[in-house]
């Protein structure tokens, strides 16, 4: 192979990116990072939360290094109607056994602790700078990339350039993601001291909770409110479809969208007397494995949300985790290559062959059918809030007057709504789950 520049050129440094970049530059390849904002981690967001099993595999003792939150061990769901919340709190040693753990990050220290990891492993980093195209030779094999005036060569190139893939499109061929397939996010955090988040959400010292709402968090269009605790701050949002956000027939913006969130009789509780000390907002890719694009070219392998990375499931939401092991098997792919001196396709298939062995494409695969159910469900995020509202009323509410067998009361609130209709909604729900 000619000479190049570098052996790995990686074009964005947050999870995928910088784990791709530390893996090839321990194997001792020459390694450079382009990272568009000011620093790793300036343009990323999350609510956020990463299981550790594939950051394990990278960083065996990340517990004592990385700038974590706190530890999750506290599971909730709840739907809302406009005046009422329906919460399920659960909790288990199991959620914090190594390996099943996961924990509360902010993605500004996080991703900056990632970037440090690689360069001392010796990879070299270029911040405030964007790629404008990814260059190729004679034969449209990616070499390198421009970035300003600068063209700059190397034998593989990572492109892990975040959720809105502007050069995988562009120079790639993949096709833009739909409206439908994407969302929008909007975060804010709020500063509370330790001890009172604590006793908030009763959750020993040190530890957290994540919640994730669905209903009138987004007055009834697809899409949810999410919440973690941080060590003394949480980090409160939701995602909404981009197609609904995009809607001018819609009502609702995403803005007012958050700020009636905010002011939930679930919520509003939650941050009393917190300071906002920021506001962000990020594109999240929804799709599951029907937006995952080609992601092994000739010179080029793609990585993380690039890639649609990312698993929604109501109940648990996914992509960190997927990019830190889409990262680590990219930069691997990329090291085999070199050392084979075959960086085609072909030579970097074995990138492709790792993810399809992985839990990450098939685990995108198991639940395939979901995105497509969520889309198609309203009802969900509309009547179903309201019915469980209705069937706990007639469960707790006591008014004096003689009551009817527990049986009697939840039948006519199920009915009708219609029992096949309901019937089929979760059947199907539950076989894409």
């Amino acid at each position: 192979m000619s000479e190049t520049d570098f052996d790995v050129i990686v074009v964005g440094s947050g999870c995928a990116g910088a784990v791709a970049a530390y893996t090839a530059a321990t194997a001792g390849k020459s390694v450079l990072v382009v990272e568009r904002g000011n620093f790793a981690g300036a343009k990323n967001m999350t609510g956020g939360r990463i299981y550790s099993h594939s950051l394990k595999k990278v960083f065996p003792d990340f517990e004592q290094e990385a700038p974590l939150e706190r530890k999750i061990t506290h599971e909730r769901i709840a739907m809302l109607d406009p005046r009422s919340n329906m919460t399920i709190d659960f909790t288990s040693d199991e959620l914090g056994q190594e390996g099943k753990d996961s924990y509360a990050v902010l993605r500004a220290p996080f991703d900056q602790w990632l970037a440090s990891k690689a360069e001392d492993a010796g990879a070299e980093y270029i911040c405030g700078i964007a790629v404008e195209e990814l260059i190729k030779d004679d034969a449209g094999r990616v070499i390198g990339v421009r970035a300003g005036e600068d063209e700059i060569t190397a034998q593989v190139t990572i492109l892990a350039e975040g959720v809105n893939p502007i050069l995988s499109e562009k120079c790639l061929g993949n096709p833009r993601p739909k409206a439908s397939q994407m969302a929008v996010g909007v975060k804010q955090v709020f500063e509370l001291p330790a001890g009172q988040i604590e006793d908030r959400f009763l959750v020993p010292e040190g530890e957290g909770a994540a919640m994730l709402f669905v209903g009138d968090c987004t007055h009834g269009s697809v899409g949810g409110g999410f919440l973690y605790t941080n060590k003394d701050s949480i980090s409160l949002g939701l995602v909404a479809t981009i197609s609904t956000a995009a809607d001018a027939s819609n009502p609702h913006p995403v803005y007012q969208m958050l700020e009636d969130f905010k002011n939930h009789p679930a919520v509003a509780p939650i941050i009393k007397g917190a300071k906002l000390v920021e506001h962000s907002g990020h594109m999240v890719p929804e799709g599951g494995y029907g937006m995952v694009p080609k992601y092994v070219f000739d010179g080029c392998v793609v990585a993380g949300e690039t890639a649609g990375l990312c698993m929604n499931m109501g109940y648990q939401v996914r992509g960190m985790d997927f990019a830190v092991a889409s990262g680590q098997m990219a930069g691997e792919a990329a090291v085999e290559a070199i050392d084979k001196g075959d960086v085609s396709e072909a030579g970097l298939s074995s990138y492709k062959t790792a993810m399809e062995g992985s839990f990450v494409i098939q685990d995108l695969k198991t639940f395939s059918k979901w995105p497509h159910v969520m889309e198609g469900w309203d009802s969900m995020f509309t009547d179903y809030p309201v019915m469980v509202k209705e069937i706990f009323n007639a469960m707790f509410s006591v008014d004096g007057a003689p009551q009817k067998p527990l049986m009697k009361r939840m039948m006519p609130i199920v009915k009708k709504r219609g029992l096949l209709k309901l019937a089929r909604e979760m059947r199907g729900a539950v076989k894409s789950l």
